[in-house]
């Protein structure tokens, strides 16, 4: 085992997790540790509403993520969510469609085919996802999430093409599901922007996988019941230590999948999204009285991801 740890660690990664728990000296580009992220925003009102209750609560929200996707906004829901991004420099950040498990193969609701549930299936797929993510760009987005290597790869490749945006932020899925630092730093070299780790991963291995890689980890501290109902709120002092630079995630334990989402459960997305910002303002209170010394990003400064300004969009 000892000459396997040795050439591990000569290609770059820890032979080990890192049980020691070492305090990560990276940040975001501002010199932040940590950012807030609140998940499942299901549209402009669920937006809207999100802003509301930050302002109400004092905390920052510095991105919202919305699975339901691109291909599920109307061109003016799409519009109107992306302007209110640009317009309060909030990173919005839109799921590409279609995925596998909106596709016409059962396996993915199998018992035994659910791990392919988000993946794309066949090169038609692909050029959809494509075609998903180009109509979100012409519309000022610049932050999307992927959740297939094959489609991450693509993107990476149109980016140098010139086909899609340079500044467009790939943020990967927790549905990617890989999980410790080689896999991941894979993920990093073709085109990962910002990772979601999956929800149950120990603080020794979250700071081995910071280790090799220098993109944010995304981390659920509350975690949606069918991606395990986890609650980390007294976790999250050290879980931004060990792993900043780091976007820490509130979903919700005990409350619906609503994916995808549209006007039928509007009402529903909206009160999860506020309960979301409540939840997201205990964790911010947790780091204020156990870590005060811990930075985050100001809600003014300039980040990546923001929507652009609607009148420079990127046209093909």
């Amino acid at each position: 085992m000892g000459h396997t740890k040795e050439i591990i660690e000569k290609l770059g990664f820890p032979s080990s997790d890192h049980h020691e728990l070492p305090t990560s000296t990276k940040t975001f580009s501002d010199g932040a540790q940590y950012r807030i992220e609140i998940p499942s925003v299901e549209g402009v009102k669920s937006f809207e509403a999100v802003l509301e209750m930050s302002a109400k609560l004092k905390v920052p929200i510095h991105r919202v993520s919305q699975g339901s996707g691109i291909m599920l906004l109307t061109d003016n829901e799409l519009e109107s969510m992306v302007h209110l991004g640009r317009q309060e420099n909030r990173e919005l950040s839109l799921f590409v469609g279609p995925r596998g498990n909106w596709d016409i193969n059962p396996m993915s609701w199998s018992s035994g085919g659910k791990i392919i549930g988000q993946r794309i299936e066949g090169m038609d797929q692909l050029v959809y996802a494509i075609e998903d993510i180009k109509r979100g760009c012409n519309a000022g987005l610049r932050s999307i999430l992927a959740a297939d290597e094959g489609l991450l790869w693509l993107v990476n490749e149109f980016k140098k093409l010139g086909e899609l945006p340079r500044d467009l932020v790939v943020k990967i899925s927790v549905q990617m599901g890989q999980s410790n630092p080689v896999s991941i730093k894979l993920m990093e070299q073709i085109g990962a922007d910002t990772f979601n780790v999956p929800t149950d991963l120990t603080l020794a291995r979250l700071s081995a996988i910071r280790k090799v890689i220098d993109i944010p980890i995304d981390i659920y501290v509350e975690v949606p019941d069918d991606i395990g109902g986890f609650i980390r709120h007294y976790e999250i002092p050290e879980i931004i230590r060990v792993a900043a630079p780091v976007y820490i995630k509130f979903g919700l334990k005990n409350a619906p999948n609503i994916y995808p989402s549209g006007t039928h459960l509007e009402e529903t997305s909206i009160a999860l999204s506020k309960e979301r910002v409540r939840r997201a303002r205990i964790g911010y209170e947790m780091i204020q009285r156990y870590a005060p010394q811990l930075k985050t990003s100001e809600l003014n400064t300039k980040r990546a991801g923001v929507p652009v300004e609607s009148n420079t969009p990127f046209v093909l």
